[in-house]
């Protein structure tokens, strides 16, 4: 019996719901849809969302395989070493020449030690005995011991050579260094200062050069001034990284302020006016390795660099100097004076003990002067 055109539909529809329900049917569950799988979020969540799909990687459903390899982190080379990968069984990973081991070439041979002017120069010190170094380390067992000073600034101009006369007044043994690469002086513009290397030039010839260049300018900066001071009390300034410790200074070193009873090449306090002096004193110090094994107090009073300010700088610079002396005296007449010179006597260590406590009483002296103290070894 034929079919009406009811009939067909009817049929037709039927047969749609039911290759749609055998679809739905093979289908498992999450859905596998154009190389991507969608999974029902739960409605039973808190939030009450609606039924909607979410995106999510695709994950295969088949078991794990046991012979693969685990995750890995990525290779040191990696550009985004957060990321990891899953590495597979792929055969071309074993011939990857970022996994082959590199060898090694065998180390080239040392160098010959380089002789080291500085270090030969502290050997020499070391085994050198004059009479004037004889001298100094008798006086130093009887009544006429005072500690011995070293002032530090960045150019051995302004605030270490105030410091200089003030210890050198007082006759204190007192020599005087800088940390900086060049000498500088203020110039008629900021970037067109007068630049002299260490060692070499006089404080006598900066004084002519300039007065020569711009006698008013100079005269009103106050830096003729400064070198006229300067030139009376040593010849030049002197750079702290280039000073031999232990070597004796004699000979032209002999006329300067300050000279006597620091003969002997080496200081019981240094003290520096700038916290960048004092980081390049304590740096220098450790890179020379302490071939003397002497103990040095490293005290760092913070000083502006003008005129001014290194005048009442001096004065805390002479202050303390007076507290440490006075300390050291007190100990060295309560056990002796034995192992002073080396270091390592009772009196010596009591005074290191001290120093601490000496540089806080002066600080509350003393406010507008920040310090910095450390113990360090020539």
């Amino acid at each position: 019996m034929p079919l009406t055109t009811e009939g067909k539909v009817g049929l037709i529809v039927t047969v749609f719901e039911l290759a749609v329900a055998c679809l739905i049917w093979h289908i498992p569950d999450p859905y596998v849809v154009y190389g991507r799988w969608f999974r029902r979020k739960d409605t039973t969540s808190a939030d009450n969302e609606l039924n909607d799909l979410e995106i999510a990687p695709r994950i295969s459903d088949k078991p794990p395989v046991p012979d693969e390899p685990p995750v890995l982190p990525p290779l040191a080379s990696e550009p985004n070493p957060s990321h990891y990968y899953i590495m597979s069984a792929d055969p071309r990973l074993s011939r990857d020449p970022r996994k082959a081991a590199t060898p090694q070439p065998p180390p080239p041979p040392a160098p010959p030690p380089a002789s080291n002017p500085q270090e030969s120069e502290i050997v020499t010190a070391q085994t050198t005995s004059t009479n004037g170094i004889e001298k100094h380390e008798e006086e130093e067992d009887g009544s006429n011991f005072t500690l011995k000073f070293c002032t530090v600034c960045a150019s051995n101009q302004n605030r270490s050579m105030e410091g200089h006369l003030r210890l050198a007044a007082a006759n204190f043994p007192v020599i005087s260094f800088g940390t900086g690469s060049l000498v500088r002086l203020p110039g008629p513009t900021i970037t067109q200062p007068n630049v002299y290397p260490f060692n070499v030039t006089s404080y006598d010839t900066m004084y002519n050069e300039l007065e020569s260049k711009d006698p008013r300018l100079y005269k009103q900066n106050g830096i003729l001034n400064m070198l006229e001071r300067n030139r009376g009390i040593k010849f030049g300034p002197e750079r702290w990284q280039d000073w031999a410790i232990g070597k004796p200074r004699l000979d032209k070193y002999s006329t300067d302020k300050g000279s006597k009873g620091s003969e002997s090449g080496v200081v019981d306090v240094v003290m520096t006016c700038e916290e960048r002096c004092w980081d390049a004193v304590v740096d220098n110090l450790l890179e020379r390795g302490s071939p003397l094994n002497k103990p040095v107090h490293v005290i760092n009073i913070d000083i502006r660099d003008n005129h001014e300010e290194a005048l009442v700088g001096g004065r805390g610079i002479l202050a303390l100097a007076e507290a440490l002396d006075k300390a050291a005296k007190e100990e060295r007449s309560k056990v002796g004076s034995s192992g002073w010179t080396t270091g390592a006597g009772p009196a010596r260590e009591g005074f290191d003990r001290r120093v601490p406590e000496i540089v806080a009483e002066w600080q509350d002296q003393f406010p507008t002067l920040p310090a910095i103290w450390t113990l360090a070894w020539f």
